[in-house]
């Protein structure tokens, strides 16, 4: 890594910084850019969580948390966890996705959550394994055509 990973808020001093991260092009089709992520954000004010992942100065990657989404719908299932993680694609493999996990895992608990939720898309091209690897379990359930899977802390 270069210097220790940590967290900045979207601002106009690192907007462009945001705009800018790409994943991989193999994996595009697997996480949504981070252009529509903050388009969500701003209509999901107090939801969503969006920051962005340094490393010294260098932006290197980007996270979406969520606290307290109505998964059902009927008031009986509120969830926080991991809405969208993208990492640069040059910046893959260095430990940055797992800071991502735990910089979520570490808000969620602070929030007096026990639990962190994800989705992923399945498959050998998917990220399954980077989840299972850091403890998720899948649910079950799917949310569109993607796995759900909890944390528990």
């Amino acid at each position: 890594m270069t210097g220790s990973p940590h967290l900045r808020e979207i601002t106009p001093d690192t907007i462009e910084a945001a705009l800018g991260l790409r994943v991989r092009p193999d994996q595009e089709r697997l996480v949504a850019p981070v252009v529509k992520s903050l388009a969500e954000a701003y209509v999901h004010p107090g939801i969503a969580w969006p920051r962005l992942i340094y490393a010294g100065d260098e932006a290197v990657g980007f996270l979406m948390g969520f606290f307290d989404v109505d998964w059902t719908g009927d008031g009986t299932d509120l969830r926080s966890g991991l809405w969208r993680l993208n990492i640069a694609a040059g910046q893959q493999g260095r430990g940055y996705g797992r800071f991502a996990v735990e910089s979520v895992a570490a808000e969620v608990r602070r929030r007096g959550g026990t639990r962190v939720t994800t989705t992923w898309h399945p498959g050998a091209d998917g990220p399954a394994a980077f989840y299972l690897g850091l403890g998720f379990h899948p649910t079950g359930e799917t949310s569109g055509d993607q796995t759900v899977g909890v944390l528990e802390l």
